[in-house]
């Protein structure tokens, strides 16, 4: 349990930190940039899926369709969502509204599993969500960019909900390097219809540096942490720390002197500290004294290979 709450924070902390680092991009074609990014990702993934011998996993059509589907939305549809949003909104009424991802986490992550949302977590989710609207500023912007900001939220939360019925089958590493792989040619193909050959070009030195953080640690380390532990805590309380992604963006502009923080990013900072805090607590001691919920680690517990173990092996 508490591996995997440091697991997922460390991935939020690490997803935030993208936003200064990709301020030193900024001038590199943004759908072109991801796909390298991606493409980097799945390298390095796969690579340690084939060093780390797993056992070899049938995919069933179902399993083919949820990975595509997750790679379409959480990655590469959610980058083209963010992209179309900053055209219509900025980036204040960006940030309030995908960080509702913990609340709608809160709430869509126990129906997947067929049981009732903790009040708790809930309760939790929604002071976590109002932590990441007061750091994002509770900005403003028009019609168009709400919705497609609204895009951009959806696509977050498929992220995570599409990934937990591949979960205990396929485990952590593959869901993040399949979903990965799978997005590089949407990508590309998005890059060509929207900027242009132009935009397939080779990256400065300083570039490719950020692109190499990006892929490395951003995406391929950060993606199998969120997902080792969103199998061990449940969408639901994993989806807290989705709240964590501001602070660590303003943690990393403030180490990197690119800003202050200010009054509302302390204070939001403060919120989602408390409310990842709280709903950690005490809606697992209400699980284990009802006795009607067995954490997720208990299905699927890792063997000794560090491949998933079944219900029946745990």
């Amino acid at each position: 349990m508490k591996s995997a709450s440091i697991g997922a924070a460390s991935a939020m902390l690490l997803v935030g930190t993208s936003t200064a680092v990709s301020a030193t991009i900024a001038d590199y074609p943004v759908l072109a940039g991801q796909a390298l990014r991606y493409a980097l990702a799945a390298a390095i993934l796969l690579v340690v899926v084939r060093h780390q011998r797993l056992p070899r996993v049938r995919l069933t059509a179902r399993d083919l369709a949820l990975l595509a589907a997750l790679s379409a939305t959480g990655l590469a549809g959610f980058n083209l969502f963010l992209v179309a949003a900053t055209r219509h909104a900025g980036p204040a009424m960006i940030g309030t509204v995908v960080g509702a991802v913990p609340l709608v986490l809160a709430l869509l992550g126990p129906l997947m599993e067929r049981r009732r949302p903790a009040p708790h977590t809930v309760g939790a989710a929604l002071v976590v969500a109002l932590g990441a609207a007061v750091a994002a500023g509770l900005g403003s912007g028009s019609l168009q960019g709400l919705l497609l900001s609204l895009g951009a939220l959806v696509c977050e939360v498929a992220f995570s909900l599409l990934a937990i019925p591949l979960l205990p089958k396929i485990g952590p590493l593959r869901v993040a390097a399949y979903p990965a792989a799978l997005s590089v040619p949407l990508l590309l193909a998005a890059s060509l219809a929207l900027e242009g050959t132009d935009a397939l070009r080779l990256p400065a030195p300083g570039e490719a540096a950020a692109f190499i953080y990006l892929g490395a640690i951003v995406t391929a380390a950060a993606f199998f942490l969120w997902y080792d532990a969103l199998r061990r805590l449940g969408a639901d309380r994993a989806g807290l720390f989705a709240g964590l992604v501001p602070v660590g963006a303003l943690l990393t502009t403030v180490a990197l002197g690119l800003g202050e923080a200010g009054p509302a990013d302390v204070i939001g900072a403060l919120l989602v500290t408390a409310g990842v805090v709280s709903g950690l607590r005490q809606p697992g001691r209400d699980r284990d004294r009802r006795g009607t919920h067995r954490p997720p680690e208990a299905l699927a517990e890792p063997a000794a290979d560090g491949s998933p173990r079944s219900p029946q092996n745990a």
